[in-house]
């Protein structure tokens, strides 16, 4: 019976032992699934925060693009207002530009002198028509720059001579060759004057 019990005991403590030894490995294996779960994690987790730094990346540069797509649109509708703006403040440029000569033969045509009441009655004709033609023109902003006795501006003026003139002070125009026009705030044609030294 001893041996029995000695043999039994013997099993018992070679089972405990075994059991002992499956669950060391057991612990060992769980240890290494374990590691390799972590590294696992810490690789995938690398992999998605790279992913999500790319992305962010990505989404930075298109809302740049927006951004700058964005002010370029708006600067070509400032643009294009003050375009428009522009065309309509000077929309009579052209016509002006064209009317000058005409406006220069009628004054040259009224500055004659009339000797007969025909001659007389055809030049209040003219005079009629010249100051009709000034009355639009002044409805469309169109006004004669100031000329004699002014101060020389090379913006509104155009000096083809030189005089010199005790009358006049330095650098004012004494006498006007060509009438000058400006548009609203835009010259149309410098005057062409005579400017005292």
């Amino acid at each position: 019976m001893k041996d029995n019990k000695t043999s039994e005991m013997e099993n018992t403590a070679g089972q405990q032992e075994e059991a002992e030894e499956v669950f060391a490995e057991a612990e060992t294996s769980t240890g290494a699934a374990a590691d390799a779960s972590e590294s696992v994690e810490t690789e995938s987790t690398d992999g998605q925060d790279a992913k999500v730094a790319e992305l962010e990346a990505k989404l930075e540069e298109s809302e740049n693009r927006y951004l700058r797509l964005q002010a370029d649109f708006d600067n070509f509708r400032r643009r294009s207002r003050l375009d428009l703006e522009a065309s309509a403040k000077y929309r009579a440029q052209s016509l002006v530009s064209d009317l000058l000569p005409a406006l220069d033969n009628f004054e040259r045509a009224l500055k004659m002198e009339t000797d007969n009441e025909q001659t007389k009655s055809l030049m209040q004709g003219m005079e009629m028509v010249y100051r009709s033609i000034l009355d639009a023109l002044n409805k469309e902003g169109v006004e004669p720059i100031e000329a004699v006795g002014q101060e020389f501006d090379p913006h509104r003026h155009q000096a083809v001579m030189q005089d010199s003139d005790e009358n006049y002070g330095s650098n004012i125009v004494t006498e006007e060759y060509q009438k000058g026009y400006v548009l609203k705030d835009r010259v149309i044609r410098p005057s062409m004057v005579k400017v005292n030294q």
